[in-house]
Order: C-alpha cells, then structure tokens, then sequence
C-alpha cells in the first residue's frame, strides 16, 4: 500500500470523526454498545432523485411517432420539463465502511405504437463505488407482458462532475450528476428487439437531494422559541476621495462619455447592403441526431461541402444575401450540407442551402432544401425587436428558439409517420454576418467535434459484474454510494447544521 493510499482512509477517519464530535454525539465515537459494529449508521431521508432518464426517449415517445403517453405512479411527480421527481427517499451512510445508499418511490411508464412499446421504471435506488468518483442508478424495469426485472442498472453516474452544496438542516445537495446508458439499460430502451440508443449515450443529468441526521442530534429546547439571528457587521463607512481621484474619475467618465457618443454616431448610420460573409450554428434537434446516430436507426450523421460538425450541432459558412437597415430585414443563404442515413437506407434526408429571412416585427423563418422535397420552411424563429441591429457591419443572433413547422414535421418522418409535431422545440439557432466589405466575421464560437454529432462523447457504461447490484436489509444497496468526498459532505452537512443548533440553544 503506498502512503497516500495509507493517509486517505486515515483523513476519512479524522474528517468523519470531527462531524460526529460537532453533531455533538459521543455515541458515534465507538461508545462500548457498538465496539464490534462499529459507530451506528447516519440516517438518510425526505430523499429527492430529480431526473428525466433522457429527453430524446420522451420526445420519441410523446412527439408523435411512436404515437405514446407517459404516466407517473405511486408519488412520482412530473416537472415543467417533462422530467419526473422520485421522492420520499430514504437511506443510511454507515461511518465504517463509508457505505451510503437511497431507495426512492414512484415510477413512471412509457407506452406507444399501439402497445407494443410499453417500460416501466420503479423502485429507483442511487448507488456508488468507493472514492465517490462513480456510481448508478437502478431501477426495476417492467416490459410488455408483465415480466419484471429487478435493480437492472440504467445510468453510470460522474460524482464528480457533480456540484454538491449544503443548507440548513443537514440538507445535501448533488446536482447536475452527468450520466450515461449502461450495456443494460441499452438493452431497456428498446422496441422490436432493436435498442434505441448505445451504451454509453449520454442520458439527462440528475439531481439528487437528502438531508443527513442522527438519532442523537441535540433537540431544540421546548421553552425557547426565538430564532437565533445572526447581526450583519456594518458596512465601513466610505472614506473621502482624495483630490487626484475626484479628478481621475471626472476624466474616466469624459472619456467613458466619449466612447458613447462614439458608439452613438455609429448606430446612427447603420449599414445596408449585400451580405459577403456569414455562418450558421445549428443542430437541427438533438433528440433526432440521437436517434439516427445513437443506436436505434443504426444510421450517420455525415456533412458535406462547406459544413462542419460542432459538439453540439454543425456550422454552415460561406453567407450570402442582403441586410436592409431602413427596414430592419436579413434574408442569407449558408453554404453547406447535413445528410443523416439510416434504417438499411430506408432513412435518408439531405439538407442543404440553409436560409434565414427575418424582419424588425420579430418574424422569422429557417429553410432548407431537402432533397425530393424542394425547398422547405423548418422553423419558425422569434426574434426581439432589436435582434437585427447591425454592430460594426455584423449582425449577430444568438441561441434563438426554434420551433417546427407543420411543413418541417412532414421532413422528420420514417416509413410515413411524422417523428415530431408542429411546434415542437428545435435546437436554438445562432448566426453572424457581415454587411460591407470592411466588416469582419467575430471569432467563432464552439469547436470542431471529432465525433458525429449525436454521438456520445462521454465514458462507457457499466457492464458485467461491475453493473451488479447486491442489496441488504429493507432494499438498501450495499455499494458504497458517494464514498469519500460525498461521505465527507453528507457528514459534514449534518455537522454543520448540528454545531449551528447547539451553539443557538447555549445562547437561547
């Protein structure tokens, strides 16, 4: 064993044993009752698991093609985003072994295509390997027929990754939990015996949220309701400017005024004219990249001519068309083109020649030409009243929603049915380009992807033994979930929250 593996448990140690010293529990320090076993467990509960499994699967099932529903069962609750809170979570974090588990209610099933889709996902558990590096969420996952498997492993989560905050109360945080489809839940997300998505696709990140307490945490007095507060300390009282600095200031603002005036009399003769140069970020929708590329269609996603592939979409270059200040319109053309293959081939959709007409009112449309379609209104954009406003020769849009039109569900079709309906969010549309032959294009944003769009380009999930699950006592895994840093702070919150109510009740 090298030393720093040697001084990590040591540290553990030391760190767990000052929470319980502040928690203000002797008990939890190897009293003679629990010699043999060990300090008692912290009890974990009013547990939350905030997650959405992954937006393309909802999409799928609700937007149209698979013509589906979702339902949520047994105190699951359904948020604004569409994704589901497993509540009423309950779990232990046992000080020895560091081990730390959370079992949740509620479920929620996915049904479509006239039945023969139909997965239910319940009795959701969180559960992590030692360090608090990774970990999975389980669930048990009940198909077509009836049949039922148990603690199958869905995601493979990044703990790491995640941002793990402490409030009043013991309350712990760990939010925005990256996570990814493991070899087995590839296998859940399925329809015809073909899965939707490859191990290792990216899934909804999730947000996981408990509060840490103990039996002997120190009660409140019942004769003392006041509510410790705590004074802010006076702001010091501001000192007077010396002489120089008044002067400084007075010529900072002249010359801050000056710049105005500057920038004034620029906008006040904006630039009309022939557009020279310009691009196009835009990833059509993700949910349907994901689609083609990530397992289910078997397809690819390949650009063509003056397109590039972006993480998180493509760029089309090389603008052209015309930009009126008087009247506050852009109409451009982009260079470029997207063809997404997929299905044996019986998949197959060309965009090229990506346009963009827009005018002061906040109207705005995308088109592309689709290949045996024509020319095709995609998207309806909604611009704000100032959105055109040419700075420096360059009009820029940024992340503008996208919504689909009734003709650009009719393009998102296999075998005659549409994927998605009118008005379904696309993916936001950003753009610049440039009026007038001394503008310059801004510096490009986003970077190249060496991937497919769509394709994952996180980790693998887990697979074999080390996806396994074992469980003890009432449905609590045994694995030990956030070891490490997340048992520090799941300890240290109780700690923290504990030292704060014993330090009121001396005072109160």
């Amino acid at each position: 064993m090298t030393v720093a593996a040697r001084r990590r448990p040591l540290a553990l140690v030391a760190a767990v044993a000052t929470a319980a010293a502040a928690l203000g529990t002797t008990a939890l320090i190897a009293p003679a009752a629990h010699a043999a076993g060990g300090p008692p467990p912290m009890t974990l509960k009013d547990g939350t698991l905030d997650w959405g499994l992954k937006k393309s699967f909802r999409d799928y099932v609700e937007g149209g093609f698979a013509n589906g529903a979702i339902s949520v069962t047994d105190g699951a609750r359904r948020a604004a985003d569409g994704s589901f809170a497993f509540t009423d979570g309950k779990g232990t974090y046992d000080m020895s072994t560091h081990a730390v588990g959370s079992t949740f209610k509620g479920g929620v099933r996915f049904t479509g295509h006239d039945g023969e889709l139909d997965i239910t996902f319940a009795d959701l558990k969180l559960a992590g390997d030692a360090g608090g590096k990774t970990g999975r969420i389980t669930a048990d996952v009940t198909t077509k027929g009836g049949t039922t498997q148990d603690d199958v492993p869905i995601a493979a989560l990044d703990l790491a990754a995640a941002k793990r905050t402490m409030g009043a109360g013991g309350k712990v945080t760990f939010d925005g939990i990256p996570a990814t489809l493991t070899a087995e839940g590839a296998k859940v997300f399925s329809y015809q015996g073909r899965s939707m998505y490859k191990q290792g696709a990216e899934l909804d990140k999730a947000t996981f949220t408990t509060t840490a307490v103990t039996a002997s945490q120190p009660q409140p007095d019942p004769k003392s309701t006041a509510t410790p507060t705590q004074k802010p300390e006076p702001e010091p009282e501001p000192k007077p400017s010396e002489g120089g600095e008044e002067k400084k200031d007075a010529g900072a603002s002249k010359n801050d005024a000056a710049e105005n005036d500057k920038a004034a009399r620029s906008d006040a003769k904006p630039v009309s004219g022939t557009v020279n140069d310009g691009r196009l970020d835009w990833g059509l929708k993700k949910s349907f990249r994901d689609y083609v590329t990530g397992g289910f269609a078997q397809g690819k996603a390949e650009v063509f001519g003056d397109a590039a592939k972006l993480a998180d979409g493509y760029r089309f270059t090389k603008a052209g068309g015309t930009y009126d200040a008087a009247t506050n319109t852009l109409d451009v053309a982009f260079k470029g083109e997207v063809r997404f293959t997929g299905h044996e081939g019986q998949l197959d959709l060309r965009f090229s020649n990506f346009k963009v007409k827009a005018s002061g009112s906040g109207d705005a449309t995308l088109s592309a030409d689709v290949a045996a379609k024509g020319t095709v209104t995609l998207a309806k954009l909604k611009l704000d009243a100032n959105a055109l406003k040419a700075r420096n020769g360059v009009v820029t849009l940024s992340a503008v929603p996208a919504t689909l039109t009734a003709e650009g569900a009719g393009v998102f079709s296999y075998q005659d049915r549409a994927m998605y309906k009118e008005g379904t969010a696309l993916d936001p549309v950003s753009l610049a380009v440039t009026v007038g032959k001394d503008a310059k294009l801004p510096a490009a944003g986003g970077q190249a992807a060496s991937v497919a769009a769509g394709t994952p380009t996180g980790g693998g999930g887990v697979t074999g033994d080390e996806a396994s699950l074992a469980a003890t006592g009432a449905g609590m895994p045994t694995g030990p979930l956030l070891g490490g840093a997340v048992a520090l702070t799941l300890a240290g919150g109780a700690a923290v929250y504990a030292t704060r109510r014993r330090s009121a009740l001396a005072k109160g």
